[in-house]
């Protein structure tokens, strides 16, 4: 599970065996028992949420939004892409 970055107590990764064939580039963002997806193309979207409220939402909406690139990064040398 390589984790991208952290913030304020938020966990954001992806898992490195999720899907087959490997789904599309993507995130997760943990913090205690919370737990979302997010899809990163062609845009943002949430794709499961298990516990985070519309205002812890939108802002890791943001924080995946200013992250893109590193996120990105980190897939395609993980991946060998």
């Amino acid at each position: 599970m390589p984790k991208v970055f952290e913030r304020n107590g938020y966990k954001f990764f992806f898992f490195a065996n999720e899907g087959n064939p490997r789904e599309p580039v993507r995130i997760h963002v943990r913090r205690g028992e919370k737990l979302a997806k997010f899809w990163l193309k062609p845009s943002v979207k949430l794709e499961d949420n298990y516990g985070f409220n519309s205002k812890e939402l939108n802002w890791i909406e943001e924080e995946i939004e200013k992250n893109l690139n590193l996120t990105e990064g980190k897939w395609n040398d993980f991946f060998g892409i």
